[in-house]
This record gives structure tokens, C-alpha cells and sequence, in this order.
């Protein structure tokens, strides 16, 4: 049975992470200059990648880590603390001018600078850490059909918001508007420091719960 509560929660936390109205000015510096069909192309192709990425995470990460013997609870705390870090760049408007530096750095070391699939949009403007552990941490917690589904569907969701945002980037960093921009993303990233703390508590009461017991 689909889970609105975890949908919510999940469609919440991917939002914040991956942040396309914060990707959306990045893509549109990146692919400035270029033509109508290459900057759909580039939209298109840097959400595709990252899904590929994010779904083969979702499904196998789990195992990938249980396999290196990574436990669960250690997941959670190492997934909130860089969480948080996330939210501290969101907070102080860190994350955004690293991005752009980022990006600038992308395209002097690209053999084609007009390719901006792969990397930087791809991985990790979209699929970058904190989306994966956010994703496998969730998917571990998810105990059957129903709640796997839910959070497909928010990642889902998320990817597609990302697409347009790509789509109409140009469009939306008028409509927006640096100050409301940077609001938006201070707002954000208090929430995802919420939400990396209880990742942590969580992680550090299963940790001291298996020690105990």
C-alpha cells in the first residue's frame, strides 16, 4: 500500500538535497550561448544520467555496503553528518558559490564544454553524495512494496521538478530573483539540518542499542 507519509517525507528530503531551483542557474551558466535544441538535449540527458545513478543506489547500494561491511547505523550517522555540512553551505550561502566554482572548474578541464551531462550536472550537481546515502538509508528503512514505491515516486517526482526547472532555467531565474533565491535556500537548508540531526540520533541510538544488548 502506498505510503503518503513516507512519500512526503522522502519527496522533502530529495528536494532539499538535489535543490533544482539551485541547479537551475548553474545548468543555465553552463549551457549559455548555446542553441534551444542543445540546452534540451543537455536538460534531458544530466536528469536521465543521474537517475540511472540514483536508481542503481536505491536498489543495490544496500548491498554494495553490507557487502564492504558497513553497518546500517554507521550509514545514518556518516548520511546525517554530511547532511548537515550540506545545510551549513545552505545556510550561510556556501553551496551555491561552491557549485558555480564548481562548474567553472568543469569547464576548464572538459575536452567538450558544451557537454555538461555527465559531469558537473549529472554527478554531483543531481546525483551527488548526500542524494545517494539519503536514498539507500531510506530505502533501507523501507519494509515492503508499498514503501519502496513511495519513495520511487518521490525521487520520481523530484527528477522531473529538476527537469523543468532545467527546461525553463532561464525563465525561472527572472521569475525568482536572486533574493528570493538565497531565502529559499536559507529556509531549506535549516530544514535539512533538522532532518540530517534526527539521521543521526537515529544512527547513534541503533549503535549504542546493538552494543547494549
Amino acid at each position: 500500500m502506498f505510503n503518503l507519509d513516507l512519500f512526503l517525507s522522502a519527496f522533502a528530503v530529495l528536494f532539499v538535497i538535489i535543490d533544482p531551483p539551485g541547479c537551475a542557474p548553474i545548468f543555465a551558466t553552463l549551457t549559455q550561448g548555446t542553441s534551444k535544441r542543445h540546452r534540451r538535449v543537455m536538460a534531458f540527458k544530466s536528469v536521465a544520467v543521474a537517475a540511472g545513478i540514483l536508481f542503481v543506489f536505491a536498489f543495490f547500494g544496500d548491498h554494495i555496503f553490507h557487502a564492504l561491511g558497513i553497518d546500517l547505523d554507521a550509514l545514518r550517522i556518516a548520511g546525517g553528518i554530511m547532511l548537515f555540512m550540506i545545510a551549513l553551505q545552505m545556510v550561510f550561502e556556501k553551496r551555491t558559490e561552491k557549485r558555480e566554482n564548481r562548474a567553472e572548474e568543469a569547464l576548464e578541464v572538459m575536452d567538450n564544454p558544451e557537454d555538461i551531462a555527465v559531469f558537473p550536472m549529472g554527478i554531483p550537481m543531481i546525483a551527488g553524495p548526500g542524494t545517494i546515502a539519503s536514498l539507500i538509508l531510506m530505502m533501507s528503512n523501507s519494509v515492503n512494496v508499498g514503501d519502496v514505491l513511495s519513495v520511487m515516486a518521490a525521487l520520481s517526482l523530484v527528477l522531473v521538478i529538476t527537469l523543468i526547472s532545467f527546461l525553463l532555467a532561464g525563465f525561472l531565474m527572472k521569475l525568482m530573483g536572486k533574493t528570493f533565491t538565497n531565502v529559499l535556500t536559507r529556509v531549506l537548508g535549516f530544514l535539512l539540518a533538522a532532518l540530517a540531526a534526527q539521521f543521526i540520533i537515529d544512527g547513534v541510538k541503533g549503535a549504542l542499542t546493538g552494543i547494549l544488548s
